[in-house]
């Protein structure tokens, strides 16, 4: 694609975090926005204490952090200052805006993308949110009434934010995981496995997942008798009972890992993967195209997770295990699955179908034709 060239640089500002599906997005984004646009400069916008303040920085963009936090579903004094973490973001939301002059706007999800979105389209900033899930939150459906575009991966959505704002795009996939099929032979060296065995690679999203975390301790001696590799993301909760675990089991190819930052080499690497539900882990899966059994997450609003799993399980393109069963059923299914040759390749076959792999782009395209 060629640059789009501007005699004065362009001022983009990007909001989204809390999770990773929020934040690899929005990093996605910015880059593919790099190459069509020949003067950028990023200002991204995240919450003052997730993850996006040490991820952001580190894929080389500048952020400042608001002070805001969600509800907590159960009664939480922590409640109580809710209102005035919204009081004090918007505050520091408008006052961003006007520092910066952005000439554009994007949202991707997450507590800060609210009040930073708001405050751009109230000053009339061309804003345009992306929404990952098949069931968008509540900052999503307030935060379209203002923005000129909404970009979202799954159909049906106009229901949430009707015909004329709504693009269906797809959800943007990190570029590193695009081309994580020339890197097998890295992936497998990187991470020093036996190339003899099958790898199965388990991750919960990326703050780990306490079933799925679980379910492997309690039956990691399984991995070992079935002469198994193991790449295991355990988030940094689990991170100290999953070193003990692989220490007494003591084989070189079954290991922990507290966050997986060469995910392109850990899918590479991998035969067969196991994952929470989230939309981009989704929408990484499908490009990546290894068979994958799914554990839904059911601490999401709208049971979504389940929604986005069944949804490729009624296609013939990934397995499923609940959440609740998981202690029970998700490492015998695994086993199964690493026995059924024919099964993994039904699997594969079906998900590389449902793969799109230049959302990223179109999205920074939509954005772009934004600007007057």
């Amino acid at each position: 694609m060629q640059q789009i060239g501007l005699m004065k640089k362009l001022k983009v500002i990007i909001s989204g975090g809390g999770t990773g599906g929020h934040i690899f997005p929005a990093i996605a984004i910015a880059k593919a926005m790099e190459k069509k646009v020949e003067k950028v400069e990023f200002l991204f916008v995240g919450a003052e204490d997730r993850m996006e303040m040490e991820k952001i920085p580190a894929a080389g963009y500048k952020i400042v952090g608001l002070w805001i936090s969600g509800l907590q579903r159960n009664l939480s004094r922590r409640n109580l200052l809710f209102p005035f973490k919204v009081m004090s973001s918007l505050l520091k939301a408008r006052k961003i805006v006007k520092q910066f002059k952005p000439d554009l706007a994007i949202g991707t999800g997450g507590y800060a993308s609210g009040p930073l979105l708001f405050a751009a389209a109230k000053k009339g900033v061309p804003s345009l949110i992306q929404e990952q899930n098949s069931y968008p939150g509540i900052t999503n459906k307030i935060l379209s009434k203002y923005v000129q575009k909404v970009c979202v991966a799954y159909d049906n959505m106009e229901r949430f934010f009707g015909n004329e704002k709504m693009i269906i795009t797809g959800n943007p996939i990190r570029e590193d995981i695009l081309g994580f099929d020339t890197k097998v032979e890295q992936g497998r060296k990187h991470f020093n496995i036996d190339d003899s065995k099958p790898t199965v690679l388990v991750v919960g999203g990326s703050l780990g997942a306490r079933t799925i975390n679980e379910a492997i301790a309690e039956n990691i001696e399984g991995f070992k008798t079935a002469d198994v590799n193991l790449i295991w993301q355990t988030g940094i909760s689990f991170q100290d009972k999953s070193q003990e675990i692989i220490s007494a089991v003591n084989v070189p190819g079954i290991q922990a890992h507290t966050f997986i930052k060469e995910m392109d080499l850990a899918y590479a690497a991998a035969d067969i993967i196991v994952s929470r539900a989230g939309a981009i882990a989704i929408s990484e899966l499908c490009c990546v195209g290894k068979p994958i059994i799914l554990v839904p997450s059911p601490n999401v609003s709208e049971n979504h997770q389940y929604k986005n799993a069944q949804s490729l399980v009624n296609k013939n393109a990934a397995l499923l295990v609940e959440d609740k069963e998981a202690s029970r059923k998700l490492v015998s299914t695994l086993m199964e699955l690493v026995k059924d040759n024919s099964l993994q390749q039904s699997l594969s076959s079906n998900i590389k179908k449902l793969a799109i792999k230049n959302a990223a782009d179109e999205i920074a395209e939509i954005a772009l034709r934004l600007i007057k």
